[in-house]
C-alpha cells in the first residue's frame, strides 16, 4: 500500500479515488493534485512510481491541511463557538443540529435514540 500524507491508501484503486481516502481531500482537490504532479488519475495506486508519490506528498504537505491538523482545526473552531456562547456553539453543546434543521420530527442522528415520555392518563369527569 502506498503511503501518502501519513495515510495508507488502497493500492488497487485508481489514484483519483485513492487520494480521497485522505481526510480533507475530496474529488476536486484530488484532481488538482494529480494535475499538478503530472500523474494520470486512471493509473492504479500500486503502479505509480515512488518519485511521483514523493511529489504528490510534497504538494499535499505544502498546500493542503489534511488528517490530524485538519481535525484539530475543526475541533478548535467548534470549541471557540462554545466558548463565546454563540447560538451555534450552544447547539453543539446540547448535541442538537447546528445548521437550522427541524428537530420536532427528525434529527434522530444528533438527538440519539427516542426517550419515551409517559403521556397523561385519561381522567374521567364526574357527572
Amino acid at each position: 500500500m502506498p503511503r501518502i500524507a501519513g495515510v495508507d491508501v488502497p493500492d488497487n484503486k485508481k489514484m483519483l479515488y485513492a487520494l480521497q481516502y485522505i481526510h480533507g481531500i475530496g474529488a476536486h482537490y484530488a484532481k488538482l493534485i494529480l494535475e499538478e504532479a503530472g500523474v494520470n488519475g486512471d493509473v492504479r495506486a500500486r503502479e505509480v512510481p515512488e518519485t511521483q508519490l514523493a511529489q504528490i506528498n510534497a504538494i499535499i504537505d505544502a498546500t493542503y491541511l489534511v488528517e490530524g491538523a485538519l481535525r484539530r482545526q475543526v475541533q478548535q473552531n467548534i470549541q471557540r463557538l462554545k466558548d463565546i456562547r454563540s447560538y451555534r456553539g450552544e447547539r453543539h453543546r446540547k448535541g442538537l443540529p447546528v445548521r437550522g434543521q427541524r428537530t420536532q420530527s427528525n434529527a434522530r442522528t444528533r438527538k440519539g435514540k427516542k426517550k419515551t415520555v409517559a403521556g397523561k392518563k385519561g381522567v374521567k369527569a364526574k357527572a
